[in-house]
């Protein structure tokens, strides 16, 4: 003989086929119970945007290594424990000139110098 498989309303209660059916279609959460917005935490300032600030202030074109210096210094933007922070801003600025062309922040003066393009 086989047991009966369905499950009585008590059973039911706490899954989610249960509190879906519980819930109108349309229906949102009141105020009181919705997350706050993500806008608590300030944004964090991005390697390229420091490189930006940093060789515009100083006028002057410096290589990767350079400016991460002057970035940590400023207190603009530090590293997240890498080995190699100049090789992956070498490689963004690269990627921002060759994606934007004449629109980008940075322009190359030479092998491995950079200076503000504005």
């Amino acid at each position: 003989m086989k047991k009966s498989t369905k499950k009585t309303a008590k059973q039911n209660k706490g899954t989610k086929a249960a509190k879906a059916a519980a819930t109108p279609k349309g229906a949102t959460k009141p105020k009181a119970e919705r997350k706050p917005a993500a806008d608590a935490k300030p944004k964090r300032v991005s390697a390229l945007d420091a490189a930006a600030q940093v060789l515009q202030k100083s006028g002057q074109a410096m290589r990767a290594q350079e400016m991460i210096a002057a970035m940590s210094e400023a207190g603009l933007w530090s590293s997240p424990n890498g080995k190699t922070p100049h090789a992956t801003l070498y490689a963004a600025i690269l990627r921002e000139i060759n994606a934007k062309g004449k629109d980008a922040r940075f322009r190359k003066i030479e092998r491995g110098k950079f200076e503000f393009a504005a």
